[in-house]
């Protein structure tokens, strides 16, 4: 699934392109994705223009000029899509519509912007823009990995007693927002932190590590365009690379990176999801 860097990339995709646009005509050409898409969905888009185009962990919002927002989660292969002559970027006709496009919005640049989602595990929805925060897929997001509202303090307390694994926890989108299986498997590994160990048993001094480096991931993966694994790509149809960095993620087998360390990453299982360590070097 898409995470944050992921999803931080298509944003940044989509910003020159769609705000301050008016949605010309939507086209809704299912009335379901993961769950029921809003009643009146082309209705209540078209017309509307995109004021700002923020994210919330792995949610693109847009904030609309009809006082709603727009919600978009990728899901498991949901991809946005941009064809049109936009800012001189984009110069190639629209594509005629493929069986998974299931959302198309044209712009009054004549950009179009196109959901397509073949297993169809994304979602879209619309909410009041003033009660946004209280959207039930939304309320209960713990703090911005990259934001000043998680800090080490923050991150200590929050651990503080608890039983679950290390990696558990920084999975726990109550306790931090936007993380995924993938980069917290890169990040305990540059923290050095096995992540069976106990969250309330780590030092507050190993937790308080975990913050820089979990900022310092996620800036590297969003500036090199996000991940390509599966079914991702970002919005101008290009393969994200930061996989390439990886530095222990699906590297089964593989010399563990760390200066001075001999030994390997191995797979193992945790509540069903592969996780990647290097069992020497990682305590």
């Amino acid at each position: 699934m898409p995470e944050l860097p992921e999803v931080e990339t298509v944003r940044r995709g989509l910003m020159p392109v769609i705000e301050g646009r008016v949605i010309v005509t939507a086209d809704i050409r299912r009335p379901d994705l993961r769950f029921a898409l809003p009643e009146g969905m082309a209705g209540r888009l078209t017309g509307a223009r995109v004021l700002r185009l923020t994210r919330r962990s792995k949610y693109i919002l847009a904030d609309l000029s009809t006082d709603e927002t727009l919600l978009i989660h990728l899901g498991m292969s949901g991809r946005i899509l941009i064809s049109g002559d936009t800012l001189g970027a984009f110069h190639h006709a629209h594509p005629a519509p493929e069986k998974h496009d299931h959302v198309v919005l044209d712009f009054d640049n004549g950009a179009r912007v196109t959901f397509n989602d073949a297993r169809r595990f994304g979602a879209m929805d619309l909410m009041p823009t003033a009660g946004r925060d209280s959207h039930w897929l939304l309320r209960d997001l713990g703090p911005e990995p990259l934001g000043n509202a998680f800090h080490e303090d923050y991150l200590i307390a929050r651990l503080k007693g608890r039983r679950m694994p290390i990696k558990a926890a920084l999975l726990d989108q109550r306790i931090v927002a936007g993380l995924g299986n993938i980069y917290v498997s890169e990040i305990l590994h540059r923290a050095g932190i096995d992540p069976r160990r106990v969250a309330g048993r780590i030092s507050d001094a190993r937790l308080a590590t975990l913050v820089p480096l979990t900022r310092a991931v996620l800036a590297e993966a969003i500036e090199a365009g996000g991940s390509s694994l599966r079914d991702y790509r970002r919005t101008d149809g290009e393969l994200g690379y930061f996989q390439h960095a990886f530095r222990v993620y699906d590297r089964e087998g593989a010399p563990c990176p760390t200066p001075g360390c001999d030994g390997h990453v191995r797979r193992i299982v945790q509540s069903g999801r592969s996780t990647f360590h290097c069992p020497k070097c990682q305590r």
